[in-house]
């Protein structure tokens, strides 16, 4: 009877600590992800347990009065919540947050042709009291943060800092066309072309630098083997002729949508993928890979990942169980390989 008159009213952390064996200053610990400190997983779990069956929530609002925090992060993006492959980051940044107990706010921009972040978007956060932000751009090897970002702890996604002093985390393009191209190899394709992207943006430099990478280490001819074109599925087809003239076995796209030209170019040809010539893609675009026929073997980027890895890593810089400024160089995350059924060995 008592237990069930406990849950009609708000269950306070001195009855979550009752609950569970442990002192309020644990279970505050452990519900509050406090960093430097030591509780068992065993406690932890029992703490958590114990919150739950009596529905208990953190007092939020009593938290921020006593530790001049809000709670709440700022997510600055350029045209990423409209993107949908990019929305991933929205997602893994959203999920972390909820982790850690955090309210994430998020301000979508339009694409900035500039490097400089616009200040008076990240003064809109700084209003509204946030412990931090995160800028997310797609298009810029480096910006230059604005002055009021130093206000706040800040990390990036997609871009460097050009000044150096702000944490960041990238997909590492590179190393995801160096997979591609060892795959190939190891099918025993030796005439590998690539469909390169004519935009001059981060990903295009890396791709294109991970292909001749791996095509130089495994001794292989890249002469008159790659060709640049626009990075949609007329970009793809014109490439892909061109390409085709040049008898690759293996086809590596720069993205997805150039993959879609390039089995149109070879379906005209007369040619079967992956019969006659194996085509890889890049950036796991849904629906892209999976409505081609056959479906396309492509590289995932590391979105959702990226997302959680700057709330993450705000989060510890927030509480002061990391460095402020950065000293490292920007966190590179995997890009997997994502094999369907448009890779086959060559004919003999």
């Amino acid at each position: 009877m008592s237990e069930t008159r406990l849950t009609e009213k708000t269950a306070g952390i001195r009855d979550v600590a009752a609950r569970a064996g442990v002192s309020q200053t644990t279970v505050s610990h452990v519900l509050n992800a406090t960093p430097h400190t030591r509780v068992s997983e065993d406690t932890a779990a029992r703490v958590r347990a114990a919150a739950e069956e009596l529905g208990y929530r953190p007092n939020r609002l009593a938290r921020g009065l006593r530790t001049q925090a809000s709670e709440m992060i700022g997510l600055l993006t350029e045209e990423i919540a409209t993107t949908p492959h990019a929305g991933r980051i929205i997602l893994g940044a959203q999920e972390e947050a909820s982790r850690h107990n955090l309210t994430l706010a998020i301000i979508n921009s339009e694409l900035n042709p500039d490097p400089e972040v616009p200040s008076g978007q990240v003064q809109a956060f700084l209003d509204r009291q946030v412990d931090g932000i995160i800028y997310a751009t797609v298009y810029h090897d480096e910006i230059v943060a604005p002055e009021n970002l130093a206000a706040r702890p800040a990390v990036l996604i997609g871009a460097r800092d050009r000044a150096g002093t702000i944490p960041a985390v990238l997909p590492d393009e590179r190393g995801g066309a160096r997979a591609v191209v060892e795959m190939l190899v190891g099918r025993g394709h030796r005439r590998i072309a690539f469909a390169a992207s004519a935009e001059d943006v981060p990903a295009t430099r890396g791709r294109l630098r991970g292909y001749l990478e791996a095509m130089a280490e495994a001794g292989l001819p890249t002469e008159g083997l790659v060709v640049e074109g626009s990075s949609d599925a007329r970009g793809g087809y014109a490439a892909t002729n061109t390409l085709l003239d040049a008898a690759p076995t293996a086809l590596f796209c720069y993205n997805d949508r150039m993959a879609m030209g390039a089995y149109r170019a070879a379906g005209d040809r007369g040619l079967v993928v992956p019969d006659d010539l194996s085509v890889v893609g890049f950036d796991d675009q849904a629906p892209i890979p999976e409505s081609l026929f056959p479906p396309l073997t492509t590289v995932a980027l590391p979105h959702y990942e990226m997302g959680a890895w700057a709330v993450d890593a705000l989060y510890a810089i927030v509480n002061d169980s990391a460095e402020r400024t950065a000293s490292l160089p920007p966190a590179l995350l995997p890009c997997p390989l994502v094999e369907r059924e448009s890779v086959a060995a060559p004919r003999a």
